[in-house]
């Protein structure tokens, strides 16, 4: 009998431990989960810092930035910052992360010499009316479907961004807002208070030879350009 009492003893002393050892890694995790987040983020951004080059800048985020809001502070393309910082899809960033900036000091925009596109064609009348409005031709004459004007753009350092301004031309994608498989690009006369905006095309509508003025929505597959 006496043996039976020992064995429940040891039985009931190993209980006790098991439980406050099964207790302890609760909280352990608990702990984890709670700290890591924060923790990731700053080890993430000390990483992200120490892998931005001397001449970028950094920037660190806030609750509720997205890639998208950080592009736009700084006039830039969302897809290019997510490329430029090494980031896939989903693009997910952390509070307390270092994104790095591009220096963009030393790229200055490029200014074309003429218009060179097909007379009537939509990408005629935007850079003829661009020129109007600012004395400048947009500098790209090859790989220059109307689709292509934002990477275009890009590549010769232009402003590129998803809100419209007075006189920038406004870049449609294929088959957005009425757009044919080209795309198409026309030229912003004014903003209305809806936030839409009234450009002029050529090459748009039932009669495609003349000016018409048409009313387009910024949004997806859509960017402004400007010099």
């Amino acid at each position: 009998m006496q043996k039976y009492q020992s064995i429940w003893r040891f039985v009931q002393r190993h209980r006790v431990i098991s439980l406050m050892l099964g207790h302890g890694c609760v909280l352990l995790i608990l702990a984890l989960l709670l700290f890591g987040h924060v923790w990731g983020g700053v080890i993430r951004g000390a990483f992200a810092q120490s892998s931005c080059s001397d001449s970028d800048g950094v920037y660190t985020t806030q609750q509720g930035d997205t890639l998208s809001v950080i592009a736009t502070h700084y006039q830039m393309d969302w897809h290019d910052l997510a490329t430029y910082n090494h980031l896939t899809s989903p693009y997910t960033i952390y509070t307390g992360e270092a994104v790095c900036i591009p220096d963009q000091s030393s790229h200055r925009p490029v200014k074309g010499s003429g218009n060179f596109f097909p007379y009537g064609q939509c990408t005629w009348w935007a850079n003829q009316r661009y020129h109007a409005l600012h004395g400048i031709y947009v500098p790209w004459v090859s790989q220059s479907n109307a689709w292509q004007w934002r990477d275009r753009a890009h590549e010769f350092y232009w402003r590129v961004s998803s809100r419209p301004s007075p006189g920038a031309i406004i870049d449609l994608q294929p088959w957005v807002q009425g757009a044919y498989g080209m795309g198409h690009v026309a030229v912003v006369e004014r903003i209305l208070d809806n936030g839409h905006v009234i450009a002029s095309n050529m090459n748009w509508g039932a009669n495609p030879d003349q000016v018409t003025y048409v009313e387009f929505a910024p949004g997806s597959g859509v960017t402004f350009i400007s010099f």
